[in-house]
Protein backbone atom coordinates (compact mmCIF):
# COMPACT_ATOMS: atom_id res chain seq x y z
CA UNK A 1 0.00 0.00 0.00
CA UNK A 2 1.51 3.48 -1.09
CA UNK A 3 1.46 6.06 1.59
CA UNK A 4 3.09 8.96 -0.43
CA UNK A 5 1.84 12.58 0.08
CA UNK A 6 0.29 11.85 3.70
CA UNK A 7 1.65 14.49 6.11
CA UNK A 8 0.99 15.61 9.10
CA UNK A 9 1.80 19.35 10.50
CA UNK A 10 2.33 20.26 13.84
CA UNK A 11 2.72 24.17 15.10
CA UNK A 12 3.04 25.55 18.43
CA UNK A 13 1.45 28.43 19.64
CA UNK A 14 2.93 30.88 18.58
CA UNK A 15 3.29 29.52 15.13
CA UNK A 16 7.46 30.22 15.60
CA UNK A 17 8.10 26.04 15.23
CA UNK A 18 6.30 24.03 13.28
CA UNK A 19 7.23 20.28 12.23
CA UNK A 20 5.92 18.06 9.43
CA UNK A 21 5.65 14.27 9.39
CA UNK A 22 5.02 12.33 6.47
CA UNK A 23 5.26 8.57 5.33
CA UNK A 24 7.29 8.54 2.05
CA UNK A 25 8.52 5.45 0.31
CA UNK A 26 7.55 3.85 3.53
CA UNK A 27 9.80 5.84 6.06
CA UNK A 28 8.71 8.01 8.51
CA UNK A 29 10.44 11.34 8.28
CA UNK A 30 10.35 14.88 9.41
CA UNK A 31 11.16 18.25 8.74
CA UNK A 32 11.24 21.55 10.42
CA UNK A 33 9.93 24.77 9.63
CA UNK A 34 12.99 27.31 9.31
CA UNK A 35 11.19 31.10 8.70
CA UNK A 36 7.70 32.13 9.10
CA UNK A 37 5.20 29.67 7.23
CA UNK A 38 7.88 28.41 5.23
CA UNK A 39 9.20 25.15 5.45
CA UNK A 40 12.97 23.79 4.84
CA UNK A 41 13.80 22.28 0.55
CA UNK A 42 12.27 19.13 0.03
CA UNK A 43 15.81 17.55 0.57
CA UNK A 44 15.88 18.49 3.93
CA UNK A 45 13.36 15.16 5.03
CA UNK A 46 14.83 13.30 7.67
CA UNK A 47 14.16 9.41 8.36
CA UNK A 48 13.27 8.69 11.95
CA UNK A 49 14.74 5.72 13.56
CA UNK A 50 12.79 3.11 15.49
CA UNK A 51 14.08 4.46 18.82
CA UNK A 52 12.70 7.84 17.70
CA UNK A 53 8.98 6.06 16.80
CA UNK A 54 9.37 3.99 19.84
CA UNK A 55 9.52 7.21 22.12
CA UNK A 56 6.68 8.65 20.51
CA UNK A 57 4.72 5.41 20.79
CA UNK A 58 5.66 5.36 24.79
CA UNK A 59 4.72 8.80 25.19
CA UNK A 60 1.03 8.59 23.04
CA UNK A 61 2.55 11.54 21.35
CA UNK A 62 -0.18 12.74 18.37
CA UNK A 63 2.53 11.81 15.99
CA UNK A 64 2.00 8.04 17.45
CA UNK A 65 -1.32 8.27 17.09
CA UNK A 66 -1.11 9.57 13.47
CA UNK A 67 0.59 6.87 12.30
CA UNK A 68 -1.37 4.26 14.48
CA UNK A 69 -4.44 5.44 12.34
CA UNK A 70 -2.60 5.98 8.78
CA UNK A 71 -0.55 2.20 9.15
CA UNK A 72 -2.15 0.49 11.98
CA UNK A 73 -0.79 -0.84 15.54
CA UNK A 74 0.97 -4.27 14.38
CA UNK A 75 2.56 -2.17 11.75
CA UNK A 76 3.70 0.85 14.06
CA UNK A 77 5.18 -1.83 16.52
CA UNK A 78 7.13 -3.39 13.57
CA UNK A 79 8.10 0.29 12.45
CA UNK A 80 9.58 0.44 16.43
CA UNK A 81 11.74 -2.37 16.51
CA UNK A 82 13.26 -2.29 12.97
CA UNK A 83 15.26 0.25 10.64
CA UNK A 84 13.94 -1.69 7.49
CA UNK A 85 10.85 -1.10 5.56
CA UNK A 86 10.84 -3.83 3.81
CA UNK A 87 10.76 -6.13 7.59
CA UNK A 88 7.18 -4.29 8.22
CA UNK A 89 6.16 -4.19 4.16
CA UNK A 90 6.42 -7.75 4.39
CA UNK A 91 4.70 -8.39 7.66
CA UNK A 92 1.63 -6.83 6.16
CA UNK A 93 1.80 -8.75 3.33
CA UNK A 94 1.07 -11.63 5.79
CA UNK A 95 -1.59 -9.91 7.74
CA UNK A 96 -3.69 -9.41 4.06
CA UNK A 97 -3.39 -13.23 3.42
CA UNK A 98 -4.69 -13.80 6.80
CA UNK A 99 -7.40 -11.47 6.34
CA UNK A 100 -8.69 -12.66 3.33
CA UNK A 101 -8.43 -15.79 4.04
CA UNK A 102 -10.44 -15.51 7.38
CA UNK A 103 -13.26 -13.72 5.14
CA UNK A 104 -13.07 -16.59 2.53
CA UNK A 105 -13.79 -18.87 5.51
Amino acid sequence: MAYNNVSLRLESHDDLAAREYRIHDEWVETRRQESHSRFAPESSWERLTSQQLSDHVMHSTVVSQWLQRRVGWRRLLQMCVSEEPHVWRAAHASETEELAEMQAA
